[in-house]
């Protein structure tokens, strides 16, 4: 492994070491309803973002919303999974220059992320 390898692998794991008794302190308040740090800046972004979905107030949802919501989201993930795929010869940070996948491998593989049953296969040709 060459020294930028390693470098960004020591980055990476200082940003996480840094990160995590921060983020955990604050899920650990949102999740138990105390009062949370940074209330003004974060939650004008979570305000913001239930607008942006229509949500008025934060809500339980029954079983058919649930199901629903879970659907769409699910086939939102494929479909942008699968444009990855299918566009990412055309996408930065292909350094190996890697061709799309064929469609039936990309669509299988978006699936396949999707449910988290892995069935990938990276055989892409070079160009």
């Amino acid at each position: 492994m060459t020294a930028n390898g390693w470098l960004q692998i020591a980055f990476f794991l200082a940003v996480i070491l840094l990160i995590t008794k921060p983020l955990g302190i604050y899920l650990y308040r949102v999740f138990e309803g105390e009062q949370q740090p940074f209330r003004r800046t974060l939650g004008a972004c979570e305000r913001f973002l239930l607008r942006l979905s229509g949500l008025k107030q934060p809500a339980g949802q029954n079983w058919k919303e649930y199901t629903a919501a879970l659907l769409v989201f699910s086939v939102i993930g494929i479909l942008v999974t699968y444009l990855i795929q299918r566009l990412q010869h055309v996408l930065p940070f292909n350094p190996e220059k890697l061709a799309a996948p064929a469609e039936h491998l990309a669509f299988n593989t978006a699936v396949s992320f999707n449910t988290n049953t892995n069935w990938q296969s990276y055989s892409a040709k070079r160009r």
